[in-house]
């Protein structure tokens, strides 16, 4: 099953050292790395911050992997490591992140 790795991260260098070491590893076929803006309650404060988030696709089976792999290189105290379920997807896709992630 093919499944997303939503994962937000401080800085466009993290993001990128990140998603290249998941694609080198074969964790996730592709990354795409996008900016946004974050708010959010951290021990008793308001956050507001520019993030990269990683949208990694993979198999469900090496999700774990995956997660990991992140927790080792993120530089957050708590990171958002999230797997969504891709419902479904192109025929060719699908084959391709197989190939690509075993």
């Amino acid at each position: 099953m093919l499944v997303i790795a939503y994962i937000p991260c401080g800085s466009k260098a993290e993001a990128e050292k990140i998603g290249e070491a998941l694609v080198k590893e074969r964790l996730a076929a592709c990354v795409n790395i996008h900016e946004s803006f974050s708010i959010c309650e951290w021990e008793g404060r308001t956050e507001k911050s520019k993030e990269f988030v990683i949208i990694a696709k993979t198999l469900d089976r090496r999700f774990g992997k995956l997660k990991k792999r992140v927790e080792e290189m993120h530089s957050y105290e708590t990171p958002c490591i999230l797997k969504i379920p891709a419902a479904e997807a192109n025929d060719s896709y699908l084959n391709w992140v197989k190939k690509q992630v075993g």
